[in-house]
Formats: C-alpha cells, sequence, structure tokens
C-alpha cells in the first residue's frame, strides 16, 4: 500500500491524540481501533524492512506483514491489557515478531534447516526492539524542546512517517546504517557505490530527515 503524502499524512496524525484514540478504542473499537492503528502502519513496516535483507524480501513484502499484523491486532484488541501508546506499540511489535517468525519459517526454514538457530523469536524480538530503540534516537543533539504534539507521540512513529516520504535511496541508506548498525562498507556494497559516495549519501539522507521533521513539529 502506497504511503500517504507527509502533508497529508503528518498533518492528520498531528491532529490525532493516539491516546485518546486508544481510550475510545476500548469504548468503541468499530469506530476508534482501525483510526489508532492507521497511525503505525509506517513504523511497523520501517521495523519489518530493517529485518527483512533483499533476499528475505524477494519472498516477503514487508507490507504484507504489516497489513496481517494490524488484522490480528483488530481481531485480537480485546487481549491487550495495556493503558499507553507506548505499551500499545509493544503490543504491535510482538504480534509483528510472530508474524515475521512464522513466515520465514514458511519460507525459508523449510528449505534450509540449518537456519531454524539463526532466527529464533527471541533474536528477532532482540533485533527490532534494537531498530525501534535506534530510530527513537535518530536525531540525537537537538537543543529545541518537542512541540506540544511531539511530546504527545512516541518519536519512533514520527520519524517512520517521515521517513516514508524519502526518497528510496535515502531510506534505504538509513536503514541499513542507522537501524541494522552496518559499516559504511558494507552499506556500500550492499547498494553499489564507492564508500564515499555512501557516505555523502547518508549525510544527505539524514539532513532531509532533520528538515521534514522540524517542518512536521512546525505545523
Amino acid at each position: 500500500m502506497a504511503a500517504m503524502g507527509v502533508e497529508s499524512a503528518l498533518d492528520s496524525s498531528s491532529g490525532t491524540d493516539p491516546q485518546r484514540l486508544l481510550n475510545g478504542a476500548r469504548r468503541t473499537p468499530d469506530k476508534r481501533l482501525g483510526r489508532l492503528l492507521e497511525l503505525y502502519r509506517n513504523y511497523l513496516r520501517l521495523l519489518a524492512e530493517s529485518q527483512l535483507d533483499r533476499k528475505l524480501r524477494a519472498r516477503l513484502s514487508p507490507s504484507d506483514l504489516v497489513q496481517e499484523t494490524m488484522l490480528e491486532a483488530h481481531r485480537d484488541f480485546s487481549q491487550f491489557r495495556g493503558a499507553t501508546e507506548s505499551e500499545f506499540l509493544s503490543w504491535l511489535r510482538q504480534i509483528l515478531v510472530n508474524n515475521m517468525s512464522r513466515q520465514i519459517e514458511i519460507h525459508v526454514l523449510a528449505e534450509k534447516r540449518d537456519i531454524r538457530r539463526e532466527i529464533s523469536l527471541d533474536r528477532l524480538r532482540g533485533a527490532l526492539e534494537r531498530s525501534t530503540a535506534q530510530l527513537g534516537a535518530f536525531l540525537p543533539g537537538r537543543e529545541d524542546p518537542p512541540s506540544a504534539i511531539a511530546e504527545r507521540r512516541e518519536r519512533a512513529v514520527v520519524l517512520a512517517d517521515v521517513m516514508s516520504q524519502l526518497p528510496a535511496d535515502h531510506r534505504e541508506v538509513l536503514v541499513l546504517r542507522n537501524l541494522q548498525g552496518r559499516p559504511f562498507q558494507e552499506v556500500a556494497e550492499r547498494m553499489g557505490r564507492s564508500v564515499p559516495a555512501a557516505k555523502m549519501l547518508w549525510v544527505r539522507a539524514i539532513k532531509s530527515l532533520r528538515d521534514r521533521f522540524q517542518r512536521w513539529e512546525q505545523t
């Protein structure tokens, strides 16, 4: 599914209080739950992308994994016992981990059983949590206080919305370098570029991300 335009996506999310939607979904899930889940589509997709290399993406679509996760979250929402957006995100990540593990089992492990020990639920869960922490710390050293809207939203979710609108090569270099933590030599090899070119691309991607995030805060 194509991501919404940055203006419409971020304007709509900035005018939505996720905590209010979460509280409302408990009372009337048919009216609020769908809107709540849509706030996290880009976030979940980015996390899925961070765990799937190109070979896996040839078999597993991050968008399909996210869609399945959201359908299961809608179906099983009555089982959610948390009360905050942070707890809801943790619950969604667990569903995503389970779906990724199951699909990897179906598409990969059936052919290569020796990979089983390398792709366990615990390892996948840990990698996803690390990507979440790295995404939340994407903009270090900011001295200006967050806007009132930013205070109501998990920064990682907002950054995922912003990243969904970056050019494909900017998005890829940020995933490889910042979310997967790969050295520039490997980033360059994976992207078919020289190391200096990969570093320059990363610098431009970071600047673009920061600029777009700052525009979002000012809306």
